[in-house]
């Protein structure tokens, strides 16, 4: 076998990874996850390393030094590395068989710790530079020349918090759909609210369980945010279950892969690769602002228009479930 091929076989399914993601992200994490392995480091202990290296490229990404531009290259690696080990961990636990809940939830959060450091520091930079076309509107209507100050931090938070959150979070939840209609209930990744609430409250604050509580009270919000962008495909979800108990009839199983699989391209731009993209072109070309701008702009739309698709589809498949009796 290639090293391609032993990189595939690591993978949760080749529907969801382009030639990008396999051949600069996944690749790259395969063989840190055979050192890994060979060191006997458990995948949550690279997971951890991977927050820690992700969150320190932050400031020298976006933090203006004094106009010298090696912090932002070695930021810019630092930031490429963290995600090589974002890659690792999880195939780190398929190669050893290690895969736990809280290690997929570390993994998720892993991207959203790196990206507050991203967003904070751009502020700081962004804060006391002139808007663009500062001068221009100073030169020919009088206005002084305006900051960002306080309004690039409404800009960023709203980048951040509800664009980006919300971007990933479905992006994930459809590559894991997608998953669970190719592979099978046991192969995939997707967690309903109602059975994450179930075991939260099932656990006890004051019992050697409160750290999985912990956790739990932050999955379950994520579960119920993700299904609420998703309202048509919760309701064929269930009625599956009821109808089948989650095993789908073949020929639904295959109608829904050959639509759902033109969106799995969308769901990797909404992530990580061409996210930081625009986040290096617009540092390098010193225009910073039009990172969070095309977050909420661009990203969005295509957020919306996949979102719309897929509800569409889940909303037809649902009405039609009759016609699909095994």
């Amino acid at each position: 076998m290639s090293l391609i091929d032993h990189v595939r076989a690591t993978l949760k399914s080749t529907d969801t990874e382009g030639p990008f993601e396999l051949y600069v992200t996944r690749t790259p994490g395969y063989l840190w996850a055979l050192l890994f392995r060979a060191l006997h480091v458990h995948p949550v202990a690279v997971t951890l390393m991977s927050i820690v290296i992700g969150t320190l490229a932050g400031p020298l990404l976006c933090y203006d030094f004094l106009g010298v531009r090696w912090p932002l290259y070695v930021g810019m690696l630092m930031l490429i590395w963290a995600n090589w080990y974002d890659c690792a961990d999880g195939q780190l636990a398929r190669l050893t068989n290690q895969r736990t809940l809280i290690g997929r939830i570390l993994d998720g959060f892993a991207g959203d710790v790196w990206f507050f450091s991203i967003y904070f520091f751009l502020c700081l930079r962004l804060t006391d530079d002139f808007i663009p076309g500062a001068d221009w509107l100073a030169a020919t209507f009088g206005l002084p020349r305006l900051m960002w100050g306080w309004s690039i931090w409404l800009i960023c938070a709203w980048a951040g918090f509800r664009c980006h959150g919300r971007q990933c979070a479905v992006a994930d939840y459809y590559r894991n759909i997608h998953m669970w209609v190719q592979l099978g209930m046991e192969r995939c990744e997707l967690d309903t609210y109602r059975e994450v609430n179930e075991r939260y409250h099932s656990l006890k604050w004051l019992s050697r369980d409160w750290f999985e509580k912990l956790y739990l009270f932050f999955y379950r919000t994520y579960c119920e945010g993700q299904e609420n962008q998703a309202p048509q495909f919760v309701r064929f979800h269930q009625t599956v279950m009821q109808r089948w108990n989650g095993v789908l009839p073949q020929r639904l199983r295959d109608e829904f892969r050959q639509k759902s699989l033109p969106l799995m391209p969308t769901t990797n731009l909404l992530t990580f690769d061409f996210r930081v993209g625009v986040l290096f072109a617009s540092l390098l070309l010193d225009v910073a602002w039009v990172y969070p701008l095309v977050e909420i702009t661009l990203m969005e739309y295509w957020r919306w228009k996949m979102r719309r698709t897929h509800e569409a589809m889940c909303q037809d498949l649902t009405n039609r479930i009759a016609e699909y009796e095994q």
